[in-house]
């Protein structure tokens, strides 16, 4: 087949999908304004990517010409690693919320923060650490089949930086103190790898492409920063110019790898990213930056994670609103606010003020993204249990 072509349209209105990521192996084209495209000796699989779109996957053998891609607003609910097994109870549970709700998707676990894989992948690095040891989900395209099956949009989630498996088999690349030499741990005891070392990149793109490869729609990379603590030895010198620019490199190094499977990429960040002018807070994380080099932005803005005082409140958690609109209208002129998806709180106010978040304070967070018109939102429950009516519009 010397070309293969066609047209690209919404498939609510007909109008057509104009920009839109046109991948065939290692080629990359993109659709004009009228949503046309052509690309020439194609593979038999093309893979499509348009902000705001599910992501879809063209058969080169068809005949058809015009291709319907779906719009979506992403409203995630997080599922545990431990809930991730195909015969777990709060996965059935999630499930049955995804068909009675507004919410359409579902943020799994892939790699969590101890470095352990929900399933076996390719890695054989990976599995000659044990990563694998521990895994919920044994059959992992059945998982795929069934969310599929229900039209749940996929996020698998990657903790990057803070992996104690990796961290405690690469006693070369692992962060440790200046003073004494000893590895490093965080406040739950979790060893970081150095964001300047490539092999740390390499690592975690390799489990996010065992991701890709099984049929998840979006790799949601978390802990992508510098980790907020001073007196720590790094490969490099340790500047803002030096660590913004080592976040770059690991999103190219992602892109480059990832992008023959058509899958998204997005970037978890803290909420105060929002906020920041110029500087990185030190984490290596710039909004602009990453905005660039990755297809969605994911802040965290928990209300609970804003400290006493921030929005001229007393305590930001009681006002989960404001918050989080007045954020996300920070940024909506420096940035394309379809392309930002923030994770919201679902759990008590772990403040001095210890508020229950119920299905007011739920709803306020989902109402100011909606007012915004964010790219939707992911919900953020440590223990993976939600309420019907908190969902329910």
């Amino acid at each position: 087949m010397a070309s293969f072509g066609g047209f690209l349209v919404d498939i609510n209105n007909s109008k057509p999908v104009k920009n839109a990521l046109v991948i065939d192996g290692n080629k990359t084209t993109y659709s004009d304004a009228n949503g046309s495209f052509s690309i020439n000796n194609p593979s038999s699989i093309i893979h499509i990517k348009a902000y705001g779109y599910r992501p879809l996957a063209i058969d080169t053998n068809s005949t058809q010409k015009i291709f319907k891609l779906q719009s979506i607003k992403v409203k995630a609910l997080y599922l545990t690693f431990w809930g991730a097994s195909n015969n777990s109870p709060r996965l059935k549970k999630i499930i049955k919320l995804l068909k009675e709700t507004q919410a359409n998707a579902i943020v799994v676990d892939v790699k969590n923060e101890y470095g352990f894989t929900s399933f076996l992948t390719g890695s054989q690095q990976a599995n000659a650490y044990g990563a694998h040891k521990s895994r919920t989900n044994h059959n992992i395209k059945k998982f795929i089949k069934t969310m599929k099956k229900h039209h749940i949009y996929t996020i698998a989630r990657i903790v990057t930086f803070k992996d104690e498996i990796q961290a405690s088999h690469n006693p070369e690349y692992v962060l440790r103190r200046n003073d004494n030499g000893s590895i490093w741990r965080n406040h739950d005891k979790i060893a970081w790898v150095d964001p300047f070392d490539l092999r740390s990149h390499s690592y975690s793109i390799t489990i996010a492409k065992e991701a890709a490869k099984v049929g998840f729609d979006e790799i949601n990379f978390d802990y992508i920063r510098f980790p907020a603590k001073k007196g720590l030895h790094f490969s490099k010198k340790n500047t803002q110019k030096n660590r913004v620019e080592a976040i770059e490199k690991f999103l190219d190094m992602a892109k480059e790898r990832l992008e023959p499977y058509g899958v998204f990429i997005s970037v978890d960040t803290y909420g105060n990213i929002l906020w920041s002018k110029k500087d990185d807070n030190n984490v290596g994380q710039v909004l602009l930056s990453l905005t660039k080099h990755s297809d969605y932005i994911s802040p965290m803005l928990y209300p609970s994670g804003f400290s006493y005082g921030s929005f001229h409140f007393k305590h930001p958690a009681n006002h989960p609103y404001a918050v989080i609109q007045r954020s996300l209208k920070n940024i909506k002129d420096k940035v394309d606010i379809t392309r930002v998806r923030p994770w919201l709180q679902y759990f008590r106010d772990y403040t001095s003020n210890r508020r229950v978040y119920g299905k007011f304070e739920i709803q306020e967070q989902i109402r100011a993204t909606e007012e915004l018109n964010t790219n939707g939102w992911m919900m953020w429950s440590p223990s993976s249990r939600y309420h019907k009516s908190y969902l329910t519009k």
